[in-house]
């Protein structure tokens, strides 16, 4: 059985957790959700899920308990959405906490303030058919470099990475009903657990 973690420290928790376990029974895999707090409940789980929020805040609390460390010893896999694709990022326009696990510099708020949020339809290299995209102070990837795969644009900003086992998205996934995106990075996870 595999076990995804929300990371509990600022953003949209309930709906990933939520969206994750709609995700799950959809896939009909033994799998559980649960959200977490510290770095021995991080180092329990095989995926880990960042939500949007204050991406300075989150990634402070990140580094002051030590579970950016349990992440990479542990080689956790990490869906990053809206704040967690900033986290993901090697390099954003501010003096911030940073994971450094996909090699990506990000625009934090690319697409401007609260008040200029939107939804599109998204064209992703990973779904079949239009993706909705709920955009909320959304950052965008500036560039990619390495093997990192640009999975989405939208205005010619790229706003989903994959690298390695881990996600990145500019977008919320957890305030749609769509679960494709969750379905991909639960799929990323199965792939390291086996």
């Amino acid at each position: 059985m595999i076990k995804i973690g929300v990371l509990n420290l600022q953003g949209d928790i309930s709906e990933h957790v939520e969206m994750t376990k709609k995700t799950i029974a959809k896939m009909k895999i033994e799998a559980e959700v649960s959200k977490v707090n510290t770095s021995s409940e991080v180092a329990e789980c095989n995926g880990i899920i960042i939500s949007g929020g204050e991406s300075t805040v989150i990634g402070r609390l990140i580094k002051e308990n030590g579970i950016d460390q349990v992440i990479k010893e542990n080689k956790i896999s990490v869906l990053g959405t809206c704040a967690g694709m900033v986290l993901l990022g090697q390099e954003t326009d501010y003096d911030q906490p940073l994971l450094d696990l996909i090699p990506m510099k990000v625009k934090r708020n690319g697409f401007g303030r609260q008040k200029a949020s939107f939804e599109a339809e998204l064209e992703l290299k990973i779904t079949n058919n239009p993706y909705p995209g709920v955009f909320i102070r959304a950052p965008y990837a500036c560039h990619v470099k390495d093997k990192a795969t640009t999975l989405g644009k939208f205005h010619d900003k790229i706003i989903a990475v994959a690298y390695k086992n881990h996600l990145a998205a500019a977008f919320h996934p957890e305030l749609t009903e769509d679960t494709r995106i969750h379905e991909y990075f639960i799929k990323e996870v199965l792939n390291c657990v086996e």
